[in-house]
């Protein structure tokens, strides 16, 4: 079914408004994967320089507040979406954090963009000092690429949100008031007891070659928008959509990949590792770990490591 979506929603993905007219020029849209083709086409390809700085704007520095006269829905998502980093970090971390923005900012003319889904206070930083070397026009590119991951994360829960309230509108006749009110209260109780201290998918990698936690693995997590599950046969009619990225640490522990929310998601996760990176010459460049979790399990933990040497690699569900 086709979605409709109005500029200001778009707005709240992107927050350029020549990108919003433009999506909504381009819409309907039959699918998720189509609209994400569709603003990749427009971001990169179609719009000028104005319209990526104007969507860098609509976002709060890292680590402050949105000010009044910002898209607040744009703004209070990118809040969020930062709320990984700041249950990570200190407030001399933070104005740390706060200082190399400046000096970001005077460089290059516009505020430091990354795509901060799951990513701690110290890799954000890390990454900004990084970028910080790099040459204007090169920078503008990377923000514009950083930008793009950020839209394409909201339009995957633009689409999810669109898609449930079509599915509470088609179930809200009369006789079924009842059953639903009833639904809240229970979800609202099973909330109260299934009280979070971390994230519910976590994951850490073991050298087992070496008997000792594999440190500096890159780590991404994604999940599956689309009407199917992805399978050999049914790969099509949906897109994987980046929830969050991290590294192992000295444990071989990952950082959060995703924020700290009481009922996860049902769907199909998956698990990347960068094992070329982390063991150059081993048989397996890349592991990809697919998962799927029900509406039953919504309140459960996933622990999902990785027991990985040159030439074989397992796994198992944790907790």
């Amino acid at each position: 079914m086709a979605m409709e979506i109005g500029e200001d929603e778009w707005m709240v993905c992107c927050g350029s408004s020549d990108f919003a007219k433009l999506m909504v020029k381009a819409s309907p849209f039959s699918s998720l994967e189509s609209s994400i083709d569709a603003a990749r086409e427009i971001w990169f390809n179609q719009v000028n320089v104005s319209a990526w700085l104007e969507a860098f704007a609509a976002h709060p520095q890292i680590g402050k507040a949105p000010s009044p006269s910002s898209n607040s829905d744009f703004a209070h998502r990118s809040v969020a979406e930062q709320s990984t980093a700041f249950a990570t970090t200190s407030n001399s971390a933070l104005q740390e954090l706060s200082e190399w923005n400046v000096l970001y900012r005077e460089k290059f003319g516009f505020i430091f963009i990354i795509f901060a889904s799951g990513r701690t206070h110290t890799e954000m930083l890390a990454e900004l000092k990084g970028r910080y070397a790099n040459r204007p026009i090169v920078e503008l590119e990377i923000a514009a690429k950083e930008q793009m991951k950020i839209t394409e994360l909201r339009i995957a829960k633009l689409f999810s949100e669109k898609a449930k309230g079509v599915s509470q509108t088609e179930s809200t006749k009369p006789q079924d008031r009842l059953r639903i009110i009833g639904g809240h209260l229970n979800v609202a109780a099973e909330a109260k007891a299934h009280k979070r201290s971390r994230p519910p998918i976590t994951t850490h990698v073991l050298d087992v070659s070496r008997g000792a936690p594999a440190v500096g693995v890159e780590v991404h997590l994604e999940v599956w928008n689309g009407a199917e599950g992805p399978s050999f046969r049914h790969g099509e009619g949906g897109v994987w959509s980046i929830v969050g990225a991290s590294a192992t640490d000295k444990d071989g522990r990952s950082g959060p990949l995703m924020d700290l929310v009481e009922a996860l998601s049902p769907g199909t996760y998956r698990i990347s590792f960068n094992t070329g990176k982390y063991c150059p010459g081993g048989f397996f460049p890349y592991v990809s770990i697919a998962f799927e979790v029900t509406e039953s399990q919504k309140w459960e933990h996933f622990h999902v490591p990785l027991l990985l040497s040159p030439f074989s690699f397992t796994t198992y569900r944790g907790s």
